[in-house]
């Protein structure tokens, strides 16, 4: 892994961070003709990138409720168990996150509010690949179902010989979720956009994927919602004396087991702590199934500061503004004012992003690339929209409408303007 020591009055920067783009032109590229090909090819253009990119020729992309019931009778019942278990927890976090539609009446009679409503339909895009991940159904289709969305949509990558994976469709069961079709990549995202003759488009698509996803992702945005455009998956972790270089390690190892691209950043308070990290990565190495991947991504990706205190330390916390933050220190929640920016936060020696990932509740889809600069993870009102509700009546109009008819004669809105002149004029001749 990379080191970055830093001096005592020496702040960590963007300089020393030195992160890759989310994606970049030829993924764009690629992407916007994917997009294309499928708004004007429809289902004939989805049968083509499935066998060009997936080599599976299918004859219908809408998995059948008998391949369903197939599947899910080859999964191993504690599998299915933990599932349920984790949409348990996940439901009953989300479920606090559920807010009402707010009104109010100032004592002149003007009635002011927001009226929320959940969005009609919505797709989740579940990743293939390197990895099955029967995790971000629930993390994505439990929120939405939690707002009232009504249409829930699975599309996930199908296998080499055109099935699916058992968790994935029991994750989806689990959620209730039986609108599922056998499409991956930035075809998926054009289809669950624009419609195909076999798909119905969606109001808000959700869920992570690759660079090609995240930038068909992009290019939709707009002609429907999106949760996030999601780069590679990080993990920062900030240890100090206490924390046991062992664990560390591994939960290091956790994050760079996804992917090549994934960033994994060690802040700690000496060089010979962040050696003994080192050296029991590779002792992990040697037992990891995942070992070219994860050597990868700690080589090209990773990075060690070594910070002068715990100021220093936070300070380069919000900068890296990670995905998931693993705090294993004394006193972790004293620290925790001090975070700014992070996606996950995960505080102390039994919390590793693991749970999280899982069981915890709080969800997992969250921003990465120094976005949680600015947003937050995914959660139950992403899948509501409100609106404004105002209702005058003659009182509060006599009230405001001076003010309204200064502005608008100011902005040069002459009809908005009149339109309130006109209703004054009614209110003086009453």
């Amino acid at each position: 892994m990379r080191r970055v020591v830093l001096n005592a009055g020496e702040k960590f920067n963007n300089g020393h961070l030195k992160r890759t783009s989310a994606f970049n032109a030829q993924a764009l590229k690629a992407a916007t003709d994917i997009v294309d090909a499928v708004r004007e090819g429809g289902d004939a253009a989805l049968r083509d990138f499935t066998a060009r990119f997936d080599g599976v020729e299918l004859e219908s992309f809408r998995v059948s409720q008998e391949a369903i019931d197939a599947a899910l009778a080859t999964l191993d019942p504690n599998l299915a168990k933990s599932l349920q278990h984790a949409a348990d927890q996940v439901r009953e976090f989300h479920e606090r996150q559920l807010q009402e539609s707010m009104f109010a009446v100032r004592p002149n009679g003007a009635l002011i509010g927001s009226k929320l409503t959940p969005i009609e339909a919505v797709g989740i895009y579940v990743p293939g690949g390197r990895a099955l991940y029967p995790s971000s159904v629930i993390m994505n289709a439990i929120p939405a179902q939690v707002a009232g969305v009504e249409r829930i949509v699975c599309v996930t990558p199908p296998t080499k010989d055109g099935s699916l994976d058992p968790a994935v469709l029991e994750a989806c069961r689990i959620c209730g979720v039986s609108e599922i079709y056998s499409i991956g990549g930035a075809q998926a995202i054009a289809a669950l956009a624009y419609g195909t003759e076999t798909i119905e488009p969606v109001n808000k698509i959700t869920g992570p994927g690759n660079a090609y996803v995240a930038a068909a992702k992009k290019i939709v945005m707009g002609d429907v919602g999106i949760d996030m455009i999601a780069g590679p998956s990080e993990v920062c972790v900030v240890a100090d004396e206490t924390a046991d270089p062992k664990m560390v390690a591994i939960d290091l190892m956790a994050q760079a087991e996804h992917d090549p691209l994934a960033s994994c950043y060690l802040v700690c308070f000496d060089a010979a702590y962040a050696d003994a990290v080192e050296a029991n990565i590779e002792q992990h190495m040697k037992r990891s199934t995942r070992a070219d991947i994860t050597t990868a991504s700690l080589r090209d990706q990773g990075l060690i500061v070594v910070c002068p205190d715990m100021e220093t330390a936070m300070g380069a916390v919000n900068v890296i503004a990670p995905e998931h933050l693993e705090m294993h220190i004394a006193n972790a929640m004293g620290q925790l004012g001090a975070v700014r920016n992070a996606g996950a936060i995960f505080l102390g020696e039994w919390t590793p992003e693991a749970v999280g990932d899982y069981v915890a509740g709080p969800n997992h889809t969250l921003p990465t690339g120094g976005t949680a600069k600015f947003s937050s993870p995914l959660g139950t009102m992403d899948f509501m929209k409100h609106s404004s509700v105002i209702q005058y009546t003659r009182q509060s109009l006599a009230d405001d409408g001076d003010a309204i008819v200064a502005i608008a004669d100011r902005e040069g809105l002459w009809s908005h303007a009149e339109s309130v002149r006109l209703r004054l004029q009614e209110l003086n001749r009453g």
